[in-house]
C-alpha cells in the first residue's frame, strides 16, 4: 500500500510536470505576443499628437479685413473705366487706369474705320494730316497747319524715346515728310491709312520703322499784347 502510494505521487508529479512542459512554449508565445502588443500599441499612441484649433486672434481678422477692403476697392475701381477704356487699352496692350485722356480716346473711337480720302477732311473720308489736325484741335485746342510737311516744321522734334502720348509722329512714305500720325503710348499711333483709313499700328512694325523720320512735340502759340 505504501508503494502504491509513492508510485501515484510519483505519477502526479511526473504528470504534472510534463503538462507544464507542454504548456510553456504556448504561454511564453502568448506572452511575448502580448508583450509586442503593448510595445506597438504604446509606441502608436507615443506617436499621436493631438493638437486643439488656433484660436483666431485679432491681428487674423485684421488681415482678413484689409484683403476683403482691397478687393472692394479694386471691384470699386474696376467698376469706374468704362467699356472704351476697356477696349483702347486692349488695342494699345496697356492698364485700363493710364488711359486717362477720355477726349481723345471717344474722338478717336469717332473716327476708327472712316476711309482714306486724299485732300478730305469729313467723316465720309479723310487724309492723314486733316485726321492729326482735327484730333489736335478737338482734343487739345490747338491749330495745326495743314499739310503733313507745314505740322513737321512746327513741332518740336522727338527721337522715338522721348514720345508721349498726344505728340505726332511723321513719316516718309513717297519723299519728304508725306504722312503724319498721332502717338498713344507704347509705340502705338492713330492715323488715317491710304489702304485701310482710319486706324491703330505700331512703330515697330516693319513698314512703319522704316519710313519713321522724327516725333513732333506740339507747342502752345505764343500770345500776343
Amino acid at each position: 500500500m505504501k508503494n502504491f502510494f509513492l508510485v501515484s505521487v510519483a505519477i502526479g508529479i511526473f504528470s504534472g510536470t510534463t503538462l507544464s512542459a507542454k504548456a510553456q512554449p504556448s504561454v511564453n508565445i502568448e506572452q511575448v505576443n502580448a508583450g509586442l502588443a503593448q510595445k506597438r500599441s504604446s509606441k502608436f499612441i507615443e506617436g499621436i499628437e493631438i493638437k486643439g484649433a488656433p484660436a483666431a486672434t485679432d491681428k487674423t481678422v485684421e488681415t482678413g479685413s484689409k484683403k476683403a477692403d482691397n478687393k472692394n476697392e479694386e471691384a470699386a475701381a474696376i467698376e469706374t473705366f468704362s467699356s472704351l477704356q476697356f477696349k483702347y487699352a486692349q488695342l494699345l496692350n496697356v492698364d485700363v487706369e493710364s488711359l486717362t485722356n477720355l477726349t481723345l480716346f471717344k474722338e478717336i473711337e469717332k473716327w476708327m474705320g472712316t476711309r482714306y480720302r486724299y485732300g478730305g477732311a469729313t467723316e465720309k473720308g479723310i487724309d492723314c494730316s486733316a485726321y492729326s489736325g482735327t484730333l489736335v484741335h478737338n482734343v487739345f485746342g490747338l491749330v495745326l497747319p495743314r499739310t503733313a510737311r507745314d505740322q513737321y516744321a512746327n513741332c518740336i522734334k522727338l527721337d522715338k524715346e522721348e514720345l508721349q502720348q498726344g505728340d505726332l509722329v511723321f513719316f516718309n512714305t513717297r519723299g519728304g515728310i508725306s504722312h503724319v500720325g498721332l502717338y498713344l503710348g507704347n509705340g502705338y499711333f492713330t492715323h488715317a491709312s491710304t489702304s485701310i483709313g482710319v486706324t491703330i499700328s505700331n512703330l515697330s512694325e516693319t513698314y512703319w520703322s522704316k519710313k519713321f523720320v522724327s516725333g513732333g512735340r506740339l507747342t502752345v502759340p505764343e500770345q500776343c499784347d
